[in-house]
């Protein structure tokens, strides 16, 4: 049918003045050309030159992220804290810590990015920045930031789409783990502990996950503090007194000793001690406002609560 309609058209356009079909040619041929160069401007390996090529994370996430989107040819150098994913640390220097960077290493390594995060970067931005570097600094403290923050390096990188479908797939898991949680009569407290000297309590994405995985956090309003300074619990019986029925610690990265903390003054009276309910979650799938704390921490710690709701309501 499509054969004959053709057929049937062409038969009518060859007894069209001779400037008629000259027209009706050029545009078809002007059509075709914008049809090509669209189909060639959205193909990813053109655009791909308009995105950055040369890409230095300051922290773990936007590494880790970016080897999520299959981007890391992109990355010229990390931070000495990551280990998300373990190969980032075979394949690319090293030129920062958190608080310090080598600038003079950064600037050779001519990024056309620099990605870090939350003030405490804001030096090391600011010389970046003087060297004639662009700079992307993030400041995210929430889950929904958090994964703002994914879909927004996604976009940059032009792997939006894969970003977005990696944040759907975390939001059913949140939504999976609620089904879960909704039908237990009573949730445990929890109390997260992010340094023991002085001690200090989980950040505000610690929070937001502790409930979501089905806990209660005990220091909800220490959550809200963006600053470390500002969720120091200068008495350690404030925890004896809310008596938290988990106690969950992961020290920035250092080695969580166990009897430091059951030996505390006082401390044996605490319910999640008197039980032994005491777990070290791993620093880098936690404490990392990035997919990690999102797509491992979060179901670790759901985990951890459901064992605690199946003792507590079925022996």
């Amino acid at each position: 049918m499509a054969y004959l309609r053709i057929k049937e058209g062409l038969r009518v356009f060859s007894f069209f003045p001779r400037a008629k079909r000259n027209y009706f040619l050029m545009r078809i041929k002007d059509c075709l050309n914008k049809a090509v160069f669209f189909c060639r401007f959205t193909n990813n390996e053109f655009m791909r030159q308009y995105y950055p090529q040369r890409i230095v994370c300051l922290t773990e996430e936007p590494t880790e992220m970016l080897y999520l989107l299959g981007e890391q040819d992109r990355i010229v150098g990390i931070s000495g804290f990551t280990v998300r994913p373990p190969s980032a640390r075979k394949e690319k220097p090293i030129v920062s810590t958190f608080l310090d960077a080598k600038i003079d290493e950064i600037v050779a390594l001519q990024p056309d990015l620099v990605i870090g995060f939350s003030d405490l970067q804001a030096e090391i931005a600011k010389q970046l920045i003087e060297a004639g570097i662009t700079v992307w600094i993030n400041n995210h403290r929430s889950i929904v930031e958090i994964m703002s923050m994914m879909v927004q390096l996604g976009a940059l990188v032009g792997k939006g789409g894969q970003a977005e479908s990696l944040v759907v797939e975390i939001q059913q898991t949140i939504q999976d783990i609620e089904l879960v949680t909704r039908t237990w009569p009573q949730k445990p407290t929890v109390y997260f502990e992010e340094w023991y000297d002085p001690l200090i309590s989980g950040i505000q994405w610690v929070s937001e996950i502790i409930a979501l995985a089905g806990g209660i956090d005990i220091f909800p309003e220490l959550g809200k503090e963006s600053l470390a300074k500002n969720r120091i619990i200068a008495d350690p019986q404030r925890v004896v007194e809310r008596n938290p029925d988990i106690i969950m610690a992961s020290w920035c990265g250092k080695m969580f000793k166990k009897p430091r903390m059951v030996n505390r003054p006082n401390w044996d009276q605490i319910a999640a001690i008197r039980s032994d309910a005491v777990y070290e979650i791993p620093s880098e799938i936690i404490l990392q406002p990035g997919p990690a704390c999102l797509m491992e921490g979060l179901p670790m710690l759901h985990d951890i609560f459901q064992r605690w709701a199946s003792h507590k309501f079925h022996t």
